[in-house]
């Protein structure tokens, strides 16, 4: 290879790179959504009531172990896993290892919605109880609003 055709190959890739290379900038015409993230109060409060519903119905819906539980405590399909097993199907062993799964990830999820629900919850209360402590950190002690010159102090 010559060095004038290294040199054009190297050229071109920094011009297709130079404009491939747009991220994290607004378009021209300043559309792209901008302005700030805002979650208010009912909208965490709606995502969190669902949550908790949600929880509510899969504990009740996921529950194949529980189900048809008779007197010692076994679910009718693990009474059908154990049916199979000891008439030696092989297909008792497997019934039984579904259930095992299938418990053990409807836990993960109930798990995931009772998270949701809980720190959406907190999230919540923790946001009003900022705003409370902020609106009174920015008043001065006669009760005045601070001045926006006097808040960009802080943030210098």
């Amino acid at each position: 290879m010559a060095w004038e055709e290294w040199e054009q190959l190297k050229a071109g890739a920094a011009e297709r790179r130079s404009t491939q290379m747009q991220l994290n900038q607004l378009s021209a015409d300043g559309g792209g959504g901008g302005g700030e993230l805002v979650a208010n109060q009912d909208d965490l409060g709606a995502v969190g009531h669902d949550a908790f519903l949600l929880y509510n119905d899969l504990s009740k819906d996921t529950d194949i172990a529980g189900a048809g539980m008779n007197k010692d405590g076994a679910g009718s399909t693990m009474q059908a896993a154990a049916s199979l097993k000891s008439h030696g199907f092989e297909m008792g062993g497997a019934l039984e290892l579904t259930v095992e799964v299938w418990t053990s990830q409807a836990k993960t999820v109930l798990q995931a919605c009772a998270h949701i629900s809980n720190h959406l919850d907190y999230s919540k209360k923790r946001h009003a109880a900022d705003d409370a402590d902020i609106a009174a950190l920015v008043r001065r002690r006669d009760g005045s609003a601070i001045t926006v010159s006097e808040i960009s102090k802080y943030f210098e």
